[in-house]
């Protein structure tokens, strides 16, 4: 007989239990600042602890798949073991993981910390929109969904600060060490605010043991295959063949499988409704265009400017700031009854677009006062097209159904956030050996463009003489380097282009998709009258 979800309790909407959820949020912030700031410091902490450049890069890869595959189960043992345990559980062990890494004295025994603070961080963010479902109350249920849209606006705006400040000023064992405090905070605001639910062991009888095993470990081998396949070549390694057959293989028997089951992970029925599907496929697409606001000016400081991310943190931090102003206020636009979230989203997808088309202006003349305006734009673009996104995929969810709801978009969020960053960091590379080598043809086609009429007039912009040979290896050495700036910086304009087309994408998926929804306590106002 299927297990058919039970409601939860009832909880009236008190002091004590905001501060429970204020505890499950700064832990799911925390989650998604120790990968983020990790992954920025990661160049010091390969230094500090004696790892190779290809080694140090499975400390990422290795977080990051245990990370995703954690999203897919934390929901349903916090339904198990209820979520107040399970949420200071999965705390503590996160916490302990994050005081010992910087004693690993191995390779190995570094990189097996790394996969188990993954697996505890991951299970951090699904708790927190699963207690945003199940405890707020309609009236103010979107200013809790904007709380949970900080942890992909705020967080990885605000790790470039603590990433230079870690490394640069206090000691890079703290990158692993920052976590505590906050962790120990929510904790305590955890244990005291969240109700005790009782436990519900008997679920053990019905436990989906083979979708976990297929799903998680599915989703952890494409993770991988996609954060190594462009070091390792691709489908040259037999490494990245291997990962990629097997993942599609065990999740493709992971989905058969959890259409059937009487208690699955994830609930693929409800993907029948039209607005859950639109959500989770633009969510993805949201999390793609956003890194035009991270990733693609970090790509131009780094390495045409040479900076540190110390110099270049600031613009990051014009995003994520204002985020704890700017949710709340999208949120209170969302709540008024004649505002359409869709047309909030096709707003928001148009200010994302803007900033694309302005940062596809990009020369080799640009400061960071030249990405202020783009910045702004992104601090109100990413909210318009996130909020939207959450309160019109979680209409259709009921309370009891809240940990699928949480599994699905937790998972998809976690694995986007990996497929974007490697599309983008791919695109980025093959795009900057294509202009380098059209640069390069068109010199070779036109030498007179840097020959120079005499060595007197040799130049870094004229690096050759009138017979052909270099007028000095400075001058050369400099030309080249010139060269390599102009290739990546028509890399990230194309890129801004790129990503100008996902968004104009969501809005057509906008159009087409999503019904009309109405704010949630407008809907009670409603029947009562």
């Amino acid at each position: 007989m299927n297990a058919q979800p039970a409601a939860p309790a009832t909880h009236p909407f008190t002091l004590r239990l905001t501060l429970g959820l204020v505890g499950v949020l700064i832990a799911a912030l925390t989650s998604g600042l120790n990968d983020r700031v990790t992954d920025l410091a990661l160049a010091d902490v390969r230094a500090a602890i004696g790892f190779s450049y290809d080694r140090a890069t499975w400390i990422t890869s290795a977080y990051q798949a245990a990370e995703v595959a954690a999203m897919m189960i934390a929901p349903w043992f916090a339904v198990t073991f209820s979520l107040r345990r399970f949420a200071l559980a999965v705390a503590f062990g996160f916490a302990l993981t994050g005081v010992l890494q910087p004693f690993a004295t191995t390779p190995a025994l570094f990189i097996g910390l790394r996969v188990i603070q993954g697996l505890f961080g991951g299970a951090l963010p699904p708790l927190l929109m699963t207690a945003a479902l199940r405890f707020l109350p309609p009236g103010i249920k979107l200013y809790g969904l904007s709380a949970y849209a900080l942890t992909a606006t705020f967080g990885p705006n605000v790790a470039a600060s603590l990433a230079a400040f870690w490394t640069d000023a206090v000691g890079w064992q703290f990158v692993f060490w920052q976590i505590v405090p906050p962790i120990l905070l929510a904790s305590l605001l955890i244990a005291w605010g969240l109700p005790q639910d009782p436990q519900r062991l008997e679920r053990f009888k019905q436990i989906d043991l083979f979708g976990m095993l297929t799903g998680c470990s599915g989703i952890a081998l494409m993770v991988l295959t996609l954060s190594q396949g462009e070091r390792l070549d691709w489908l040259n390694s037999p490494l990245i063949t291997g990962m990629l057959l097997a993942s599609v293989a065990l999740l493709v028997v992971f989905f058969i499988n959890e259409w059937s089951h009487p208690l699955p992970l994830f609930k693929l029925q409800m993907l029948a409704r039209r607005n859950l599907t639109h959500g989770l496929l633009v969510l993805a697409g949201v999390l793609l265009v956003a890194l035009s606001g991270s990733a693609l000016p970090s790509a131009y400081f780094g390495q045409v400017e040479g900076f540190r991310t110390v110099q270049f943190a600031p613009l990051a931090l014009t995003i994520g700031l204002p985020q704890l102003l700017i949710a709340p206020l999208m949120a209170f636009l969302l709540n008024i009854r004649w505002i359409d979230c869709r047309w909030m989203l096709t707003c928001g997808a148009v200010l994302m677009s803007l900033s694309c088309v302005l940062g596809m202006q990009l020369t080799d003349d640009w400061a960071r006062q030249n990405f202020w305006l783009i910045q702004i734009l992104q601090a109100f673009g990413q909210p318009m097209l996130i909020l939207p996104v959450l309160m019109s995929a979680t209409s259709v969810v009921q309370p009891p159904e809240g940990p699928y709801a949480s599994a699905m978009f937790n998972t998809v969020r976690g694995f986007s956030s990996v497929a974007a960053g490697s599309l983008v960091e791919n695109f980025l590379t093959h795009r900057e050996k294509f202009h380098s080598h059209s640069l390069v043809d068109q010199l070779g086609n036109r030498p007179w463009l840097m020959t120079a009429e005499n060595s007197a007039a040799a130049s870094t912009m004229r690096p050759l003489l009138p017979d052909g040979s270099a007028s000095s290896a400075e001058n050369l050495g400099h030309f080249a380097t010139l060269l390599k700036h102009q290739a990546v910086i028509l890399s990230i304009s194309d890129a801004y282009l790129l990503l100008i087309g996902f968004a104009l994408l969501l809005v057509l998926l906008t159009a087409w998709l999503p019904k009309r929804v109405w704010p949630p306590q407008t809907l009670i106002t409603k029947a009562v009258r």
